[in-house]
């Protein structure tokens, strides 16, 4: 694992520095401070703002942190790292322009755990994360090949989880349908295609890069069954509207005041993201007993 953000501006450095000397006073037993995301890819967004949806828009990545901690009672340590978080807002003099704070936080043997079952997530932390403090009192653990039990029982409880979630949206899609707010329920109907995507690529492969554009959503996928095409077939300008409308729901859904979506729009997507429902649901209870069968 990286070990050196000398990459990032200073001001982002002292940032992190303050994170670390605050979370090592008030955090009792942490073992690492490690971050991940955007900052550790080195992709962030330091700061930007424009004009969108009829008000000015400001935009700044996170400091997504996991702390690693031996010995703490379950939820202790959320506690401590509520207070840091606190101190670290208060300090801001721009609070515009001031990163966000992500923290979550990990027993290292439960980390460690999830590690040696190769748990995506936990995963490529490791992969990607710079180790910000490590107090050399433990290692973390390396990935190990599962035998065909533990991926079954990992791709189970991946499709239990994600299929569920797919499955609130869609209840939430129709309660925002009767309460005629449609473009919320547009919203809600490409989280629930969100998911049930999700669900496959956790049960066909036990890894899930984090996205949200439906084309490549889709197309990560269409390789385990041809019955995709049906869902959003795009072979007519009103098929590929309905595909658009869907697709740009996650954010014009719930900011954009001029995206307008209809009564109609809604009851010509629902059948399309009941018929992936099941095409999620039929191939990823196919492929789980595959898993089952290898046993």
């Amino acid at each position: 694992m990286k070990k050196s953000i000398s990459y990032l501006p200073s001001t982002n450095q002292r940032d992190l520095n303050f994170i670390v000397e605050t979370v090592l006073q008030r955090v009792p037993q942490t073992e690492m401070i490690i971050l991940f995301g955007s900052y550790a890819r080195n992709d962030y967004v330091a700061y930007d703002e424009k004009f969108e949806f009829r008000k000015l828009q400001f935009y700044v990545s996170d400091y997504d942190i996991l702390v690693v901690t031996s010995g703490l009672s379950e939820g202790l340590a959320d506690k401590y790292l509520d207070v840091v978080e606190t101190l670290y807002y208060n300090r801001a003099k721009h609070p515009d322009r001031q990163p966000p704070i992500q923290f979550i936080s990990e027993d290292v043997k439960k980390l460690n755990k999830y590690l040696d079952e190769g748990r995506y997530f936990y995963t490529q932390i490791k992969e990607e994360g710079i180790m910000l403090y490590d107090s050399k009192q433990f290692k973390l653990a390396r990935k190990r090949k599962l035998n065909f039990e533990e991926i079954y029982q990992q791709a189970q409880e991946y499709f239990e989880e994600k299929f569920a979630n797919g499955i609130e949206f869609v209840n939430l899609t129709n309660d925002s349908y009767n309460r005629h707010n449609y473009k919320m329920a547009s919203f809600n109907l490409h989280q629930a295609c969100e998911n049930f995507i999700y669900a496959i690529r956790l049960v066909f492969t036990l890894e899930n890069p984090k996205q949200h554009n439906l084309t490549k959503l889709f197309n990560s996928v269409k390789q385990y069954s041809d019955d995709f095409a049906k869902v959003f077939p795009q072979d007519t300008p009103e098929e590929k509207r309905l595909f658009k409308l869907i697709k740009t729901a996650y954010v014009n859904g719930r900011y954009d005041p001029d995206f307008v979506v209809t009564k109609e729009d809604i009851d010509a997507l629902i059948p399309k993201v009941g018929l992936l429902r099941d095409i999620t649901k039929g191939i990823c209870e196919e492929k789980i007993k595959e898993y089952g069968d290898k046993n």
